[in-house]
């Protein structure tokens, strides 16, 4: 089986990689030519872009399966379109896109409704295609390490309303049945973690971890866009990141039990939880 990955670099791709290293060929699509350079052994490739015509008329020739991830920009929901389109003219049988979950309800989020009209596509296209749904990754916590660790802070604003935040290697397993298997064809998907977590109980999850006090930084959506802008982030991510974090404030992105229930379901083990990743990951940053 021939799997191609869009984003294969990313937080989710590369990990999506790993997962099916061993299970199928697998290429790489991705505009760095650098980064093509650098894949895991066994991993072919594919330098393009999917705003290219050249690129969607192309890339997908010859592939079983797509898993479909889309950079967060203000053109996210047109090339998860096109790439549709070139992956139903090549002929590929199954398409696996990254999306998020509960995209419907806050389709006024660009990160959001970005997505809503990839979805409705995918499920007008007649492909064998299967949404998966993620909530926010454990894995963005690796982004926080100097503040985490010179400075005792937990800078991300997730608020007090609960976030079931989601391990990227969850996401993976699900994503290596999706495409390597018919079992979820036509399925959409929570991939959620088992607790609702918060600003102030994420704060003390690593409180505990690095055995050092760690203080929530708060829900202070001015100085976190500020802060986004002063690390480069385009100011209209930087924007676009404030609204989805002041949708988390006040409503949530909350599991549901059958959310939990099918997932572990799908996966044949329970989702995994967040003080395990926290102190996986404090142990790695401490003997590193």
């Amino acid at each position: 089986m021939r799997v191609l990955v869009t984003g294969g670099t990313g937080t989710v791709g590369s990990t999506v990689v790993k997962a099916l290293q061993g299970k199928a060929e697998v290429s790489v699509l991705t505009r760095d030519p650098e980064k093509a350079k650098r894949l895991p052994q066994g991993v072919k490739g594919v330098v393009g872009n999917l705003l290219d015509i050249g690129t969607i008329r192309s890339v997908f020739k010859g592939y079983d399966s797509v898993f479909l991830v889309t950079v967060v920009s203000p053109t996210e929901a047109t090339e998860g379109l096109l790439a549709l389109n070139g992956i139903r003219d090549a002929g590929v049988k199954r398409v696996v896109y990254l999306s998020v979950q509960d995209a419907e309800r806050a389709v006024h989020l660009p990160h959001f409704g970005s997505k809503v009209p990839v979805e409705m596509a995918i499920q007008a296209s007649g492909l064998a295609g299967v949404i998966l749904r993620p909530n926010n990754f454990y894995q963005n916590d690796v982004w926080y390490q100097q503040a985490l660790l010179n400075y005792g802070v937990y800078p991300q604003p997730l608020g007090s309303a609960g976030v079931s935040r989601v391990d990227v290697r969850d996401i993976a397993d699900a994503a290596v049945i999706a495409l390597t298997t018919s079992k979820l064809d036509g399925q959409t998907l929570n991939l959620v973690g088992p607790d609702a977590l918060t600003g102030l109980g994420t704060a003390e999850i690593w409180s505990k971890a690095l055995g050092k006090p760690v203080k929530y930084a708060g829900d202070d959506m001015d100085s976190w866009e500020k802060q986004n802008l002063a690390y480069g982030i385009p100011p209209v991510l930087a924007y676009d990141f404030r609204l989805m974090y002041e949708w988390f404030q006040t409503k949530g992105l909350k599991a549901s039990k059958e959310d939990l229930a099918e997932l572990t379901n799908v996966l044949g083990h329970a989702p995994r939880k967040y003080a395990d990743y926290v102190n996986e990951m404090a142990k790695a940053w401490k003997t590193g």
